[in-house]
């Protein structure tokens, strides 16, 4: 019998209406509503992974701004086409070395 009233005890705030219905309130807001607690974790989720993107490619305009800051310059022009495109001057030969683990073999492909 002395579980039965303290069963009794438990339920007791339950028969409070305003207490039902905050609780069903709040069960509706974390779970079923559009605007609820899940979705809102995965969308800051999604905004801190863009952020993190936007971030990343500031960076690479800034690197790509220097870099077209210095081919402005005929040395830095020059530069740039004999490292990237292997230009030369006439009458000029260039050798490139290339070490023995830069070249792609079978073995470390």
């Amino acid at each position: 019998m002395s579980t039965f009233k303290n069963k009794i005890k438990f339920l007791k705030p339950l028969k409070n209406g305003f207490l039902l219905t905050l609780m069903a309130f709040g069960v509706w807001m974390l779970f079923f509503d559009n605007n609820s607690w899940f979705i809102h974790n995965e969308l800051n989720n999604e905004i801190e992974s863009l952020e993190n993107e936007k971030r990343y490619y500031q960076k690479e305009i800034d690197k790509d701004n220097k870099t077209i800051k210095k081919l402005r310059y005929k040395d830095g022009l020059e530069k740039f086409a004999r490292e990237e495109y292997y230009m030369k001057r006439e009458n000029e030969e260039i050798f490139i070395i290339e070490y023995e683990d830069s070249l792609k073999t079978k073995n470390n492909e």
